[in-house]
């Protein structure tokens, strides 16, 4: 198998990569000080929405793991099952949208949000994770 038959997989590792950088950066920034105080807001407008409140233990051992869990699906998405196509293209967009959003965050607040600083990388690594997915998995060699 090529190299080129690999950049789902590859595409997909870097990523989680980013992401573990993206929450360092979100970490390091005092991401929860604006996340929780905003919750609360939405809260109040949009009660038919649970939006959660964290402490940073949690937040950060929740990250952590879906950051393992992540890594944990890589075999299979090098191996092209069928099945993580679905996977790989939402975690894509749930990212390019958790960019955006912080650069949206930004502009609102008129000053750098917490995670703004590696939101580029993200959005980068997640744009070319979507492009391979779609690119190399309608290879007709594609695993069942």
């Amino acid at each position: 198998m090529g190299w080129r038959i690999q950049m789902p997989g590859i595409a997909w590792v870097i990523l989680w990569f980013v992401v573990a950088l993206h929450v360092a950066d979100e970490a390091a920034n005092g991401f929860l000080a604006v996340y929780n105080p905003a919750a609360l807001r939405m809260r109040q407008k949009l009660p038919f929405l649970p939006f959660p409140t964290f402490e940073f233990e949690v937040w950060i051992a929740g990250v952590a793991l879906a950051v393992l869990l992540g890594l944990s699906l890589s075999p299979w998405v090098f191996r092209r099952l069928r099945w993580t196509r679905p996977v790989v293209v939402a975690v894509g967009v749930l990212m390019i949208l958790n960019a955006l959003i912080h650069f949206a965050g930004s502009i609102a607040l008129g000053s750098a949000m917490p995670g703004v600083y590696s939101a580029p990388i993200l959005l980068a690594v997640a744009g070319w994770l979507l492009v391979c997915a779609l690119k190399y998995w309608s290879d007709p060699k594609w695993a069942p």
